[in-house]
């Protein structure tokens, strides 16, 4: 019996042109009715994938192979009897890159030189430095764990800080429960948390006070990690830097009070989208679908397992 595997692009179709000839690769962005009455795996519009699932439900599927590591509020709309995995090794390398990125630029005030340019100006400033820096990894995930591995040749001080405590790496793990005690011990805070109720603005008010003046917070998981009001009074008080890939809301609205403030640099939620996504995609794509061509179970099943 073939194996059926829809994807939304093109592009992800000519990936996966070598996989064996008893699967059969469809287009399909999911905008359109389903090209089959069943199909083992669909691969739903990176970024979208929440919006189309329900209409899974008319059709016999899988599994559903998400383009994202988050999978907030899929659990509400996937219809029953479908497993949902999440794309946990695809995502880690790429938005580690930003975190240590949107870090380095906040320091260095490379945000103010880009205006700065744009105009004509030579405006020098003593900056922060990286190193000799104490920086809270707030998750200690895939993407904590990339983004530790990125920071330890700038000669920084890494406090991994996770769910529960633990020896790992050969280093100590911080349970969640030590966070207000090692806040005023660090200058930098990356959170790579997932989004949820148990996380929602772990970093508040409290939080925000409790860290040292000057400190940076960056922010590459969900956007309701961070209280954004909070933020906001303590960014525009000059007391509080940050590094923001994800926002609450999001997208931020054009006329939000974080936009221009000094010290605040915005991405647009772009901490996967990268080159390195593709390949990346393509290659758990394929051993998907080499899981089910030898009646094993797939990977990063999150849902419905």
């Amino acid at each position: 019996m073939s194996i059926v595997v829809t994807v939304p692009t093109a592009r992800l179709a000519e990936d996966l042109r070598d996989v064996p000839d008893d699967v059969e690769v469809l287009l399909w962005d999911m905008s359109t009715p389903a090209p089959r009455p069943r199909l083992d795996i669909v691969v739903p519009p990176y970024m979208t994938q929440g919006s189309f699932l329900p209409k899974l439900a008319e059709i016999e599927v899988g599994l559903v192979q998400g383009q994202s590591i988050g999978y907030e509020g899929v659990e509400k709309i996937l219809p029953p009897g479908i497993r949902f995995a999440n794309a946990a090794t695809v995502h880690e390398t790429s938005t580690a890159e930003l975190a240590v990125a949107l870090t380095l630029a906040v320091q260095r005030h490379l945000d103010r030189f880009a205006i700065d340019g744009q105009h004509g100006q030579w405006n020098g400033v003593f900056a922060e430095s990286l190193a000799d820096r104490r920086v809270m990894l707030l998750g200690y995930g895939g993407i904590g764990k990339a983004v530790a591995a990125r920071l330890r040749p700038f000669e920084v001080e890494i406090v991994p800080v996770a769910s529960r405590a633990r020896e790992e790496d050969g280093i100590r793990v911080h349970g969640v429960d030590e966070l207000h005690d090692l806040l005023p011990t660090v200058d930098i805070v990356v959170l790579s948390l997932p989004g949820g109720d148990a996380t929602r603005h772990i970093i508040g008010e409290a939080e925000l006070a409790a860290l040292p003046d000057g400190a940076l917070v960056v922010n590459v998981g969900r956007g309701p990690l961070i209280d954004t009001d909070a933020l906001v009074r303590h960014a525009t008080a000059g007391r509080i830097r940050a590094g923001l890939d994800v926002t609450d809301p999001e997208p931020l609205p054009q006329d939000h009070p974080l936009w221009g403030v000094p010290g605040v640099l915005i991405s647009p939620h772009v901490g996967g989208a990268s080159t390195a996504m593709q390949p990346r995609i393509a290659a758990l794509l394929r051993r998907q679908i080499a899981h089910l061509r030898n009646g094993e179970t797939p990977e990063n099943i999150v849902l419905g397992g």
